[in-house]
Parts: structure tokens; sequence; C-alpha cells
């Protein structure tokens, strides 16, 4: 009994960690990206250059006045987590470059 549920909790700290990773690596891409055309990325500039970790969706990005920000949602957990580069967040992230998740309503920030 006590068992599924540990097992449950660390199914879901492992999705989360996978992907404030993948979003930490997008971070990087689209930066190398501008750094070579003066522009952020679109999805279709990033194909190839950029994955996701096994499990995960590509995450929803979307260009901003001076950045970018970019959403991935976990279709089995329910999660969902955040990076923004620029002046304009997207939720839950706060701080940017920093990818945070949700859960059921509560936050978790990367420092």
């Amino acid at each position: 009994m006590i068992a599924i549920p540990k097992l449950t909790s660390l199914k879901g700290r492992a999705q989360i960690a996978a992907m404030k990773s993948d979003l930490r690596n997008l971070v990087t891409a689209e930066e190398n990206y501008f750094a070579q055309n003066l522009k952020y990325a679109t999805p279709t500039d990033l194909a190839g250059a950029y994955t996701v970790s096994a499990g995960n969706s590509m995450p929803t990005i979307t260009l901003t006045g001076d950045g970018w920000t970019a959403t991935l949602t976990s279709v089995s957990t329910g999660q969902t987590c955040a990076v923004f580069m620029g002046s304009t967040p997207a939720s839950p992230a706060t701080k940017e470059g920093a990818p945070a998740c949700t859960e059921s309503g509560s936050v978790t920030v990367t420092p």
C-alpha cells in the first residue's frame, strides 16, 4: 500500500526533472540560434537542432517583442512547465531563463 504512492510521487518528480531539463536545453538552443541569426527561433527553425526527452512532447514556443516563451505539458501527469526570455513571463515561470512547473495548483520554482 505504501509503495504505490511513493512510486507515483517518484514518477512525478522524474517527469518534472525531465521537463525542466528539456526547457533548459531549449534556452541554450534559442540563444545559439539568436547568436547566429539575430532573431529567436520558431519551432520550425529548431527542427533537428532540438529534441525533448522520451515521453515529452515538443514545447509550445511563442515569439514575443523582445524574446520568447515556451510551455510544456505532460499529458500523463497533468504537470505544466514554462520558461521565458525577455520581458513577457510565462506562468508559472517568473524568472527569466529559469524553468518552473505547476502541479495541481502548487508551484515548483527552479532557482
